[in-house]
């Protein structure tokens, strides 16, 4: 994310007109704090009040809501702490960890109140930072408690600070349970903390119209009891009724059960396979050795929300076919609960709302898989940091199987398993990468979601979409090779786009020949002895390898330049005609540069220390 240069940030703050605080700490039974200063000139954009809002911890005693200012490059925080104590910190990190991650504390002494940017070090120890990118505008006690008002940019060219991009974001926070001395006496490792993940740079396009005849349906599991397990995925199978004639979806948000809004952390809608007349009924845990095998073919998705999401609409000309022929009539719910804190007896009837119009639009939207093909083939080597694995939609298969007019991608889901940490979708043309579809640099697997993008994509017959998916695995000893199995891996960019083609899945995987040629070349630089009989099972070749980093090296190299095998898929999984196998990856040319952030032209004063507020005597 760039920033322009500008002038001194510091020189023009504004200066509070009124500013006031109380604080107090009681006896060992209650220790507390309140602050009030006056409001301050310059505080929130005026497209206020904050859109967007999540619980950050499990309970729900601290609140964060947000609004995003792409004109001032910058996110307007506003920080509800219900029940708080001496004080507490809230940032973000890399990975969602405590540790070398960008704060902002709030704490007192027992006779002041501070507020102040700072960042933890690899052991969690707590400093004030150098430069004081995070400015409070307004902090107010409230009838639900202490609000704070606070403002940061997207970029700071400060090394201590976290660069807001898009995509997924983790949010870290800590409560103070006593006073601190000083800034530099708080170790995360002795608060209670936790992580929220959100995307908060929301795209900035504007809600289309509902149509007057607009209906809606309720998707929800019925009365679930949340089990007292820190993560459980729930299914549960419906159906519409008999004789739904086709229509459209147009939108779809959440119904979440009042008072499990910490708990309620993702869902999926789910279309079941056409070609199954019927699907048992079902309704408890995704792992259950109780759920019937018909419900794997329930995977085709029809909404997906997560935490921090608000309503998806689809553009005004689009939307995804729902019932008549050709369209199951069984859906499949899917409700991610997290539950770190083991609550017991909560009950839950959260799901998805559709809404949806008998008067069709003029496009079908439709679902392209991107990526990789579910195979072993593609591997990933144990004990690696970032290991990259890309799949290609070629251009062979863009100009047999895209209309003359071509696609417009509009958003995306991006999917990996456990090892997956960042993935980014390019379009080429001519040779040339022309922009990205969706990148995400701080992916996880535990935060999917359909985005909706900051900027339609068009893609025209002869373009080329390339996927690729950055891997984490250092705490794994053998390979981990591509599969349907959690353990396994994938790589894939869901993208929802109109008008509707008859291509369902864009995807490759390198040619099997040349794998078994990698096989029998490390086998010879080995003593291991490296499994290529014909009867052995490319996983078990991959577990046979002994992982050195020539072994390592060689593999990437095979992944760079291998003939790769294409799946240019219908949705009735049959491929286009034509030839596929030992297919040449796609030449590029160029490359799109790295986005990097722009230092203001002057460097900026800092204030010598945190925001100190005098007691002003009150009592809570």
């Amino acid at each position: 994310m760039q920033t322009p240069s500008h002038r001194c940030r510091w020189a023009s703050l504004p200066s509070p007109s009124v500013r006031e605080a109380a604080s107090m700490y009681g006896t060992a039974v209650a220790v507390f704090l309140v602050i009030l200063v006056a409001a301050l000139q310059g505080s929130a954009p005026p497209e206020s009040p904050f859109p967007y809002r999540i619980p950050l911890d499990p309970e729900g005693a601290l609140e964060l809501s947000w609004n995003v200012s792409y004109s001032q490059e910058a996110v307007h925080f506003q920080l509800l702490a219900r029940r708080l104590r001496a004080g507490l910190l809230f940032g973000m990190s890399d990975r969602g960890e405590l540790e070398n991650a960008d704060l902002v504390v709030l704490w007192t002494d027992g006779d002041s109140a501070y507020f102040a940017d700072a960042w933890s070090d690899r052991k969690g120890q707590v400093h004030l930072d150098a430069q004081q990118d995070y400015q409070l505008l307004q902090a107010q006690r409230t009838p639900e408690g202490l609000a704070l008002l606070f403002k940061r940019p997207f970029a700071t060219c400060d090394p201590k600070d976290y660069l807001i991009e898009d995509g997924t974001v983790h949010l870290v926070y800590g409560i103070l349970a006593e006073p601190f001395q000083s800034l530099e006496a708080i170790n995360t490792s002795g608060l209670q903390t936790g992580l929220q993940r959100v995307q908060l740079l929301k795209p900035d396009v504007p809600t289309p119209a509902v149509p007057s005849d607009t209906r809606t349906m309720e998707i929800r599991a019925p009365d679930v009891l949340i089990p007292d397990r820190e993560t459980t995925y729930w299914c549960y199978i419906t159906e519409l009724p008999q004789d739904f004639s086709r229509h459209h979806i147009v939108m779809y948000e959440p119904v979440i059960t009042a008072g499990n809004e910490a708990l309620v952390h993702h869902m999926e809608v789910f279309q079941c396979a056409a070609e199954f007349d019927s699907f048992p009924h079902f309704s408890g845990r995704c792992d259950s050795k109780m759920k019937p095998d018909r419900l794997k073919y329930c995977r085709h998705v029809l909404a997906a929300w997560a935490l921090g999401a608000k309503a998806f609409y689809y553009p005004e000309e689009a939307g995804v076919v729902f019932g008549g022929p050709g369209s199951s009539r069984f859906l499949r719910l899917e409700v991610h609960y997290h539950n770190p804190l083991h609550l017991k007896d909560r009950r839950d009837s959260s799901g998805i709302r559709l809404y949806y119009t008998a008067t069709l639009r003029r496009f079908d939207a439709g679902i392209m898989e991107l990526g990789l093909v579910y195979t072993p083939v593609m591997a990933v080597p144990p004990r690696e940091s970032s290991f990259v694995l890309t799949g290609y939609c070629t251009d062979k298969c863009t100009q047999l199987a895209l209309p003359r007019s071509g696609i417009h991608i509009f958003a995306s889901q991006l999917h990996t398993h456990l090892a997956g940490r960042k993935v980014v979708t390019v379009l080429v043309r001519d040779g040339r990468e022309r922009e990205i579809v969706n990148r995400d640099n701080h992916y996880s697997p535990h935060f999917q979601e359909i985005r909706t993008l900051k900027k339609v994509v068009s893609v025209h017959p002869g373009d080329v979409l390339i996927t690729s998916c950055t891997y984490n695995t250092q705490d794994r000893e053998q390979a981990t090779v591509g599969g349907l199995g959690t353990e396994d891996e994938m790589c894939v960019n869901y993208v929802h786009y109109y008008p509707r083609t008859e291509l369902e899945l864009c995807k490759s995987a390198v040619d099997a020949g040349f794998l078994q040629k990698y096989f029998h070349l490390v086998n010879g630089f080995n003593s291991q002895d490296v499994c290529t009989c014909p009867q052995a099972s490319v996983p078990e070749q991959f577990a046979s390898v002994p992982w050195n980093s020539f072994n390592r090296d060689v593999l990437q190299a095979l992944y760079g330049f291998a003939p790769i095998s294409m799946h240019c898929n219908k949705s009735s999984a049959v491929r286009f005609q034509g030839q596929w196998n030992l297919q040449p990856l796609p030449e590029i040319i160029s490359t799109l540069e790295e986005p990097t952030p722009q230092c203001p032209a002057i460097q900026c004063p800092s204030p010598a220390g945190p925001t100190v507020v005098s007691i002003a005597g009150s009592k809570s």
